[in-house]
């Protein structure tokens, strides 16, 4: 494949990965059962570090690519943790503290029985007042591929800076892959508009959800055959039924899943898409990134929060 192709870096080193997304604090509260309205309902609660932006950096740093940045916005009130922790996973931070939002908060409740299904309550706080001010194409030194999390589209501030940053990756020559994130607020912002944003990425990282929400369409393989007419390449991540890889309007593999034993969903397409671009900046093929990308989301939802363990 040659440079242009979205399945390769566009450096013969294949380059850093560059992610710019949400930082986030999760609180993750794992019950069993249905929650009990207006009383008590036990469970098992633990704060850890999220936003998936920074879990795709953090699992890509990982599964081993040695050069993984992450630019977001957190609130003063936990910058020096958050830092920490990216550092901690082998992701160079690089954070903008920004002085009246805190740190956004998500609250996951985990059903913990056999599915291990989440519900979030989001409080998006500082993650998606990241603004045109806070890029600069100098960031793009050395970078090979650029992820930018979907959560960057449903907000004005960074809706305007995923315009900029899209049209600085174009004029530098770096391909761009985008996660939609969220089917919610994927409907709120509206497909049209969403598909208008995302315009020019060379890689779009749909759910099943998100890429029938995008194309109306209900079978997952058709949405992805659909969608690869719009982008070069799509990767439709399906949980349990693993993963469909679609080029040019047609379905190129379809990628089982891994088997595992889930305590906690949280982060697992997060994971999945980590471990996806770092084996396509080593050289590694869509479809068999895909492989890797569905070890990765398995290992993800044996584990409490949607982070991989810390390398130190």
């Amino acid at each position: 494949m040659d440079s242009a192709d979205p399945g390769q870096g566009s450096r013969p080193d294949g380059g850093a990965l560059l992610v710019v997304g949400d930082v986030v604090t999760d609180v993750v509260a794992r019950h069993r059962g249905p929650l009990a309205s207006g009383t008590d309902t036990v469970a098992a609660i633990r704060t850890v570090p999220g936003g998936a932006g920074a879990n795709v950096a953090c699992w890509a740093a990982f599964e081993g690519c040695a050069d993984v940045r992450l630019l977001g916005r957190v609130g003063a009130d936990a910058a020096e943790w958050h830092g920490r922790e990216l550092l901690a996973s082998g992701v160079r931070p690089l954070l903008v503290t920004d002085p009246e939002a805190p740190t956004g908060t998500v609250v996951c409740l985990v059903d913990s029985g056999a599915s291990a299904e989440r519900t979030f309550l989001t409080d998006s706080g500082a993650s998606l007042r990241l603004a045109p001010e806070d890029w600069s194409p100098a960031l793009l030194a050395g970078v090979g591929r650029l992820h930018l999390s979907g959560y960057l589209f449903f907000s004005e501030p960074s809706r305007a800076l995923v315009s900029v940053v899209l049209e600085s990756a174009r004029s530098a020559g770096v391909p761009v892959s985008v996660d939609p994130a969220s089917a919610g607020f994927l409907t709120a912002l509206g497909v049209d508009r969403f598909l208008e944003l995302a315009a020019g990425a060379d890689v779009l990282l749909p759910s099943r959800d998100e890429a029938c929400l995008l194309t109306g369409l209900p079978d997952p393989a058709d949405a992805a055959a659909k969608l690869s007419r719009q982008f070069p390449l799509v990767v439709v991540k399906q949980g349990g039924a693993g993963a469909l890889v679609a080029r040019s309007g047609t379905v190129r593999a379809r990628v089982p899943a891994r088997s595992a034993t889930p305590r906690d969903t949280t982060g697992a397409g997060d994971a999945f898409t980590g471990a996806f671009l770092a084996a396509l900046l080593a050289g590694t093929a869509p479809e068999a990134a895909a492989v890797t990308g569905c070890a990765a989301g398995a290992k993800a939802v044996e584990r409490v929060g949607g982070r991989p363990p810390a390398h130190c």
